[in-house]
C-alpha cells in the first residue's frame, strides 16, 4: 500500500522495556488481562527511559502498549472467543498488521526501573513500546454495542491461547 502524501512510508519505534512473566510460549496463556487478574508480571524499563517513570506510582492501572513479536500478521482471523472468522480490526487478535498489543494492568509496586503488576497476559520477553496511565474518566466508555463479543465474552474465563495466531 503506498504511503500517504507527506509521509516517509515507514514508522520507526523502539522498545522502552521488556515484560517478564510466567508464559514462555503462547500455548495455554490467558487471552485478556481481565482473565489473568492474579497473574503477576514485571515490566523492566530500559535505563535510558527510566526518567519517564517519575510519578507513575500514583496510578492503580496502566495501559501497556507492546509489540506482539511472535504473532503473525493477518487480516482475517478466527478469534479465541469465537468459531467464526472476522476481519482482524473487529477483534483483539494478536495476529494483526503491525502486531501491536494493548494490556491494561494493575500496578502493584515500583522498584527502580521495574514495575511489578497484576493482569499479565503477555509472553515473557515481550517488547514494551509505551506505558500510559489508565484514567477512568478519560478511558471508560459505556456502550451496549459490542459486535460479536456480545456472545463471545461468555467464553473468556475458560479460554486460553493456542497456536492459531502464528
Amino acid at each position: 500500500m503506498p504511503p500517504q502524501a507527506g509521509t516517509s512510508g515507514g514508522i520507526a519505534v523502539r522498545p522502552i522495556g521488556i515484560v517478564r512473566g510466567p508464559f514462555p510460549t503462547t500455548q495455554g496463556m490467558p487471552i485478556q488481562t481481565v482473565a489473568a487478574a492474579d497473574v503477576e508480571g514485571e515490566l523492566e524499563v530500559f535505563e535510558e527511559f527510566a526518567a519517564g517513570l517519575r510519578d507513575i506510582e500514583g496510578f492503580d492501572y496502566l495501559i501497556v502498549l507492546t509489540h506482539l513479536h511472535l504473532a503473525s500478521e493477518k487480516l482475517e482471523v478466527v478469534p479465541f472467543m469465537d468459531t467464526r472468522s472476522h476481519g482482524v480490526f473487529a477483534t483483539r487478535s494478536p495476529a494483526r498488521p503491525n502486531r501491536l498489543g494493548l494490556s491494561i494492568v494493575r500496578l502493584a509496586s515500583v522498584q527502580g526501573r521495574v514495575l511489578r503488576f497484576l493482569g499479565n497476559d503477555m509472553l515473557d520477553g515481550t517488547p514494551v513500546l509505551d506505558i500510559k496511565p489508565y484514567v477512568p474518566a478519560l478511558d471508560v466508555r459505556a456502550t451496549e454495542r459490542i459486535g460479536w463479543f456480545a456472545q463471545g465474552l461468555q467464553r473468556l474465563p475458560s479460554t486460553r491461547s493456542d497456536d492459531r495466531m502464528k
